[in-house]
């Protein structure tokens, strides 16, 4: 981030224009100053000063000024890149979406809102100063970048240190945080890959680095030198963040993938890589990957099998594949995972080699392996493999999720995630792995075990989680409060109702520290209404709406409130203008149709179920509640025909196999009754249920 001047815009400002929705930006100069002639909030043309540059290569954006102190980001950016490389133009960062202002993507929304989405991780010391009573800010640094207490925490003591001559007596000369974790790496007899002499718990410099370099949400104040969940709510490898293997999808920002590497399981830090305070590579091309992988071993034909100096020949290459953000900005995967073809045949993850080889099919890619001597013998009981049923509500990946949950020997985010999944099937296992992961160590397992609770009754599920209400680490307790929500403090003894009275506050704390951010008055709003607040709920979805007015989630919730009472035309209206919104969400459709159901217009809510469950892409319940729809409004037999279709698709759901029991039983065709019970039986042969509706039929 820099100030706006003769050095450091790089955009041309020189009457240039740029067409987009019908709206032509211009950028010009007056005088010293750089200015945009855009549309504004109210999608009228407005000139606009620029204050500040942010970023240099391969974009820069420009900082704009709105009222109330807010600092925005506009969406026309500055491609840096060389003429020859197709640089030097504005272009659009949604060029292929038609974006105006009543959008909240447009550069005027809360989404490309500096002071809450960017100023956190590019400055040193923010203050962003908040006010949520008039939803302005007076946000202030201490350096407008990122300097060297923004890693290292507060430097009064190694400056003091320094001017009186004391510093090299200091330990981490004075610095709060200690970053340097490099190690001594050392390669033992007839071995190709070093391995380091002392190994870690865990690593501090990564997880200060994944301040910033992970998804994630932020609960308020940063606290120098404490665990990252201390201070983040981190996002696991799920829909719609990361592809069903692992690898990156949306904008990860590098830390959920490099948690999931052997490298980082072997200890290596960021800086074994990079220089930090340079943001240069430790040396050049595979040499920096050489400096733990021999290379006669690695950096030759026999096991790249690519020409030397080519593209295929650069291990990152082909273990870290970039995939291009913000129109020109690649990034790579660092995971740093072996290409698997076998796994986009199957379940169409992306894979290296045809990353590069766009001309050509995974199975080229697979053959040319098998041709190299390359075959993979754990394609079916790959991970990713669970993890693609589990998206797809399969139970079938219900036996694997529960052994990488259990599984020790495999990255804490990647089981993490399997529990979470599992917890998507609220059966047995899934308590059951839960329960364990209770008492874990690591604080993203406890967190991921208390998400998985919730499908559990509320007593249950604060009988089970109260010992982690004081639990040393924020993202858990925190998790705690969200899942025991609906557990009311006035029905317990007073030593617990005080305890829990204390959790809600702090969680209510962490919202309001956010409470610019419309996911955050969102999930204020969900707890209200998990209380049973009603006032206050209905007041945080709209101050939600406010602040995002097409978030979903707030206005399906909000007429689903709307339902409760008895305001049915409220809650027609809201369900109305969410569809307005998102004609292509199979899961407004779905409110919109069980509103339509509950007015009794067949029709209508029929027409509404078929589309979301035309609409659908992962997982089954949109096609299963169209079924359920179409047998309730006396249509058996085709609610059999939908359920065999999504039973083709989805071999193993229960929900679908018990209903497609019931209503073959119904119809009289009792023998292809029994077939799906038997299948049933096969999932669960210890359900006393199903064996008596077996039995039956």
């Amino acid at each position: 981030m820099q100030v706006a001047n003769e050095a450091t815009v790089l955009g041309d400002f020189d009457n240039a224009s740029f067409l987009y929705n019908g709206i032509t930006t211009r950028f010009s100069r007056r005088d010293d100053s750089f200015w945009v002639t855009t549309d504004g909030a109210d999608g009228k043309l407005q000139d606009f000063k620029v204050d500040y540059v942010f970023g240099v290569y391969p974009l820069q954006q420009i900082l704009l000024e709105l009222p109330g102190g807010r600092l925005q980001a506009l969406s026309i950016a500055w491609d840096s890149r060389s003429a020859e490389g197709g640089g030097q133009r504005w272009y659009h960062l949604h060029a292929d979406e038609a974006i105006d202002a009543s959008d909240p993507l447009h550069w005027t929304g809360p989404y490309y809102n500096w002071n809450a989405r960017c100023a956190e991780c590019h400055s040193t010391d923010l203050q962003k100063n908040y006010n949520p009573a008039d939803q302005s800010y007076q946000t202030t640094w201490v350096e407008i970048n990122v300097g060297c207490e923004a890693c290292h925490g507060p430097g009064a003591k190694h400056v003091d240190l320094a001017r009186t001559g004391k510093l090299g007596a200091a330990s981490n000369g004075g610095f709060g945080v200690f970053l340097a974790e490099r190690g001594e790496w050392a390669f033992a007899e007839n071995e190709s890959i070093a391995k380091r002499r002392q190994p870690m718990d865990y690593s501090r410099q990564v997880e200060s680095c994944g301040r910033c370099h992970s998804r994630r949400g932020s609960f308020g104040h940063y606290n120098y030198g404490k665990r990252l969940l201390d201070n983040h709510r981190l996002s696991l490898l799920e829909d719609p963040l990361y592809h069903a293997d692992g690898q990156i999808l949306d904008e990860v920002y590098v830390y959920g993938s490099f948690v999931q590497s052997k490298m980082h399981q072997q200890g290596v830090v960021c800086s074994n890589c990079h220089e930090p305070h340079s943001n240069e590579l430790r040396a050049d091309g595979n040499d920096v990957c050489a400096q733990c992988h021999v290379p006669t071993v690695y950096d030759s034909e026999q096991h790249h099998h690519h020409a030397p100096e080519s593209s295929g020949a650069q291990c990152a290459n082909c273990h870290m594949p970039e995939t291009t953000y913000m129109g020109v900005d690649p990034r790579r995967d660092h995971s740093m995972r072996i290409p698997r073809p076998d796994l986009s045949v199957v379940i169409q993850t992306p894979n290296a080699c045809n990353m590069c080889h766009q001309d050509q099919s995974a199975d080229w890619a697979l053959n040319s392996l098998r041709d190299w001597g390359v075959t993979f013998s754990d394609t079916t009981e790959h991970p990713a493999r669970a993890m693609h049923q589990a998206r797809r509500s399969d139970a079938r990946a219900v036996p694997q999720l529960q052994q990488l949950v259990a599984d020790s020997s495999l990255p804490t985010i990647l089981r993490a995630t399997a529990m979470v999944e599992l917890g998507s099937f609220a059966g047995r296992e899934a308590y059951d792995e839960a329960i364990r992961l209770l008492q874990s160590p690591d604080p993203l397992l406890r967190v991921s075990a208390v998400r998985t609770l919730e499908f559990l009754p509320s007593q249950q599920r604060w009988q089970l989680l109260s010992p982690l209400v004081a639990d040393p680490i924020k993202a858990v307790r925190l998790e705690v409060a969200r899942v025991v929500s609906p557990m009311r403090v006035e029905l317990l003894e007073p030593s617990e109702a005080a305890a829990l009275q204390a959790l809600y506050k702090e969680y209510l704390a962490s919202l309001d520290e956010n409470s610019d951010m419309p996911g955050a008055v969102l999930n204020k709003a969900t707890f209200f209404t998990a209380q049973q607040r009603w006032k206050q709920a209905q007041a945080a979805y709209e101050l939600a709406l406010q602040l995002n007015p097409q978030l979903l989630p707030a206005l399906l919730n909000l007429a689903d409130l709307h339902r409760a009472f008895g305001r049915e035309a409220e809650a027609r209206v809201t369900l109305q203008r969410a569809l307005g919104i998102a004609q292509d969400q199979p899961h407004v459709h779905q409110a919109m149709g069980l509103l339509e159901s509950r007015a009794g217009n067949r029709d209508a809510a029929l027409s509404h179920l078929r589309k979301a469950a035309e609409l659908e892409k992962n997982g089954v319940r949109h096609r299963y509640v169209y079924a359920i729809a179409l047998h309730d409004y006396g249509q058996p037999t085709l609610a059999i025909k939908e359920l065999q279709a999504l039973q083709r698709n989805a071999p193993e759901n229960a929900d679908v196999l018990l209903a497609l029991v019931n209503y073959l039983q119904e119809v009289g065709r009792n023998d292809e009754g029994r077939r799906y019970a038997g299948k049933l039986l096969e999932l669960f042969p210890d359900n006393e249920d199903f064996q008596r509706l077996y039995n039956n039929l």
